[in-house]
């Protein structure tokens, strides 16, 4: 896979949260994502970019462009140092929450992605890649 172009966020605050998910509607545009695929992209990185504020304690977002060759899409890529998810397939299943929330972000990160990728353990952060194709 090629990589076309890449942005580097840090994360440490909601103003940052916003930051993604502007950088992420714009890339998807740029790659003439339909809106519908716009609004998974941008729902996808408002969860992921959340929860490394919330339960990672900050951490950093890499938006790239990417192409293989028979298409092109976004993939995005969040990591931190917090700590961990100790039972990923736990944090995939619709309801479980640790927080305040519905208990929908990484499940639905997750839905609303063609490929999904997470590490993470106790003690050794999280990192989470998503792609979108076009």
């Amino acid at each position: 896979m090629e990589v076309l172009s890449s942005e580097t966020y840090d994360l440490k605050s909601t103003d940052d949260v916003v930051l993604v998910r502007q950088a992420a509607r714009r890339m998807a545009v740029s790659l003439g994502f339909g809106i519908v695929d716009q609004t998974k992209v941008v729902t996808a990185s408002s969860e992921l970019a959340r929860n490394t504020v919330e339960y990672g304690g900050g951490g950093r977002a890499l938006l790239e462009t990417v192409r293989n060759e028979r298409k092109t899409g976004l993939r995005l890529v969040f990591e931190d140092q917090g700590p961990g998810i100790p039972d990923i397939e736990q944090a995939l299943t619709d309801g479980f929450t640790t927080g305040n929330g519905m208990g929908l972000g990484l499940g639905g990160a997750k839905r609303l992605s063609h490929e999904f990728e997470i590490a993470s353990g106790p003690g050794r952060g999280t990192r989470i890649a998503i792609l979108r194709w076009k």
